[in-house]
């Protein structure tokens, strides 16, 4: 009988559950560009509710909802201030230049996250040889920082900073379902403080396809405009709403069993010899980092090996995500084959 595969490289590798699918299935679709998908408008009304936002719009991806958000926030030649780790400026595909002509001001933040004396640092002078700051841009959970999740009153004086300097304020909430797990928060809460938001469905709450954009009327007025721009309008898209509105009702606390996980995980990696450092662990990302005279490439193929899929990020960054997908069972099995491994 064939090894079960373990697969460990992102919670975007999940599959819908029967139930979800069912859901899908029966979904009251339409021609959304026409705005006739009734799935779709009932989603987008309860997420827009959910953060108390006038108005919320689908997207095929987070990228694309993020550089729409972009656009909405900056014009050419403008920078946006965000964190070196920031999934805008290293997974977008530069999207940020070549979207919206913008450049990123980096900050070397800690896991992914900056402080607000940092931004007022950052913000470039008002002299027309500087570009323009026009934009203060967050992540949170933070992808390349492990999973963190951010301070809220460091984000409400960030936000403070940006009234006082006429900044528009963004979140990248791809993983932010699982901050307000871990946190106990409110999406009303981020909603009162960012002018939009991003939240993704196809991470931790296991759907094919979907994010979403959350804005107030002033400004998402040109977001559906944006969006069919960079090609993202669809039709009957309502069987991927009715995924997203399953996996709300049904996906979200259940997020804490995947932080309890990779919280075990990071336990059982913190007791080998050759790992040199974890990344402090609070939702579903485990980042570590192995022994220089340690070859990470036969590390990664070890584990694939043993039907064990895991990443690099680079710069000597592994990466592990739990998730919906990742059972009990296997969970059992990774753990057996960490405490076994030899290099």
């Amino acid at each position: 009988m064939d090894m079960m595969l373990i697969d460990l490289r992102s919670d975007t590798v999940t599959k819908p559950t029967p139930e979800m699918l069912g859901t899908m299935m029966k979904a009251n679709v339409g021609d959304d560009v026409f705005r006739e998908d009734a799935t779709v408008n009932e989603l987008e009304f309860r997420v827009a509710q959910l953060f108390g936002k006038e108005e919320a719009l689908f997207f095929p991806s987070g990228t694309m909802a993020n550089q729409t958000a972009l656009k909405l926030h900056t014009n050419p030649g403008d920078q946006v201030i965000c964190d070196k780790y920031a999934h805008i400026y290293n997974y977008e595909s530069g999207g940020a230049s070549f979207n919206s002509g913008v450049s990123c001001n980096l900050i070397d933040g800690k896991r992914g996250m900056f402080t607000a004396k940092q931004v007022e640092q950052a913000i470039n002078p008002n002299a027309y040889y500087y570009s323009k700051t026009s934009l203060v841009e967050v992540e949170n959970t933070t992808n390349k920082g492990g999973g963190a999740c951010w301070d809220f009153n460091e984000i409400l004086k960030i936000r403070k900073v940006c009234e006082e300097n006429n900044l528009g304020f963004h979140l990248d909430g791809a993983r932010l379902w699982n901050a307000l797990v871990a946190k106990n928060e409110t999406a009303k809460k981020y909603g009162d403080v960012f002018d939009t938001i991003s939240v993704c469905f196809s991470k931790g709450l296991g759907c094919p396809v979907g994010s979403i954009l959350v804005g107030n009327h002033k400004i998402m007025q040109e977001a559906i405009r944006i969006r069919k721009i960079f090609g993202g309008n669809m039709r009957q898209v309502g069987y991927l709403a009715a995924a997203a509105l399953y996996a709300l009702d049904n996906n979200i606390n259940r997020l804490d069993e995947d932080h309890k996980k990779a919280k075990e995980i990071g336990r059982e990696l913190s007791k080998l010899s050759f790992v040199k450092q974890i990344e402090p662990i609070e939702t579903n990302i485990v980042i570590f980092e192995l022994n220089p005279d340690v070859d990470e490439t036969q590390f990664v193929q070890k584990l694939k090996d043993n039907n064990i899929l895991i990443i690099s990020m680079g710069s000597g960054k592994l990466r592990m995500v739990t998730h919906l997908d990742y059972t009990n069972n296997m969970h059992e099995v990774l753990l057996n084959t960490i405490k076994k491994i030899k290099l």
